[in-house]
């Protein structure tokens, strides 16, 4: 009897539409399993770009938010840290030139207040000195709208517009707060009439720092409300790239319940159209 070869066509379509439906069954899987509708750009390559887009301007944004909590946290250390102390340690040196310069003590007392005066103007200038924030000094000078290094710039936005960055040099213009930055380095309180030249730069000096921490906290809020505003802005990015990219959890595993039910028929229909053959084969035995 001669060898009869048949082709199963019907085999064939049911195993292609098998296949199908074991790949569309394996994307149902990876989008319920991630929670994502679109992973790459073959899901959906114009959502692909603008979700990225927004997720790209949302780093950008958090980024910002950490530049800012920096910059607070330089500010904090130098309101905390710096002016409140020398402010209190000016106060106590005015103190102690009005009392030298009363004439109700004797030179024995004033070079007693003498010895504490020179102890304050070093502690001034210990202070100045070290007072400083990742190697960054804050009270030298280096934040004076005048310094001769780089000025002290916080970049919040998207771009390098000016509009987003913010100059702690010119905003906060600090002058060095050192005793000869204040004019007292040389002063003397031991004589009577010596330690009435310090009285009226003591008060200016207190002034100064004065509005040096008005200037600091409005700095200090306008930062902070930066944050806050940008908090904000990353929150709407990211809820609107979910929007595009996340998948809708109820619709896909509708969808992988479908696609579950179509590979079952499918491999039932491939095992159905093997079968033909057989039959064939045997009816022209």
């Amino acid at each position: 009897m001669p060898l009869r070869i048949f082709n199963n066509l019907s085999s064939q379509i049911a195993q292609n539409r098998l296949n199908s439906h074991n790949d569309n069954l394996g994307k149902a899987i990876g989008t319920v399993a991630s929670g994502e509708r679109v992973k790459n750009s073959s899901d959906d390559g114009a959502s692909l770009a603008i979700s990225e887009s927004l997720r790209s301007d949302a780093r950008a944004f958090r980024q910002g938010v950490r530049n800012l909590q920096n910059g607070l946290s330089w500010i904090n250390n130098i309101a905390e840290g710096g002016l409140s102390v020398i402010a209190e340690i000016l106060i106590r040196t005015r103190e102690l030139a009005s009392q030298a310069s009363t004439g109700t003590i004797g030179d024995t007392e004033r070079q007693t207040l003498q010895l504490e005066f020179e102890a304050q103007k070093q502690e001034i200038n210990r202070i100045t000195n070290t007072n400083e924030f990742l190697g960054q000094k804050l009270l030298d000078g280096s934040l004076s709208s005048d310094a001769t290094g780089d000025d002290v710039i916080i970049h919040i936005g998207l771009d390098s517009r000016t509009e987003n960055r913010i100059n702690l040099n010119e905003t906060l213009n600090l002058r060095a707060t050192t005793a000869a930055g204040f004019g007292i380095a040389d002063l003397d309180i031991s004589t009577a009439d010596g330690a009435k030249e310090p009285l009226g730069l003591l008060q200016k000096a207190v002034g100064y720092l004065s509005g040096a921490r008005a200037r600091v906290g409005v700095k200090q809020n306008r930062l902070t409300r930066a944050i806050q505003n940008l908090a904000a802005n990353i929150e709407n990015l990211t809820a609107a790239a979910s929007t595009i990219r996340d998948a809708d959890v109820a619709e896909e595993v509708t969808r992988l319940t479908k696609q579950l039910l179509l590979v079952q028929t499918s491999s039932a229909m491939v095992g159905q159209s093997n079968l033909i053959p057989k039959g064939v084969q045997l009816l022209l035995q």
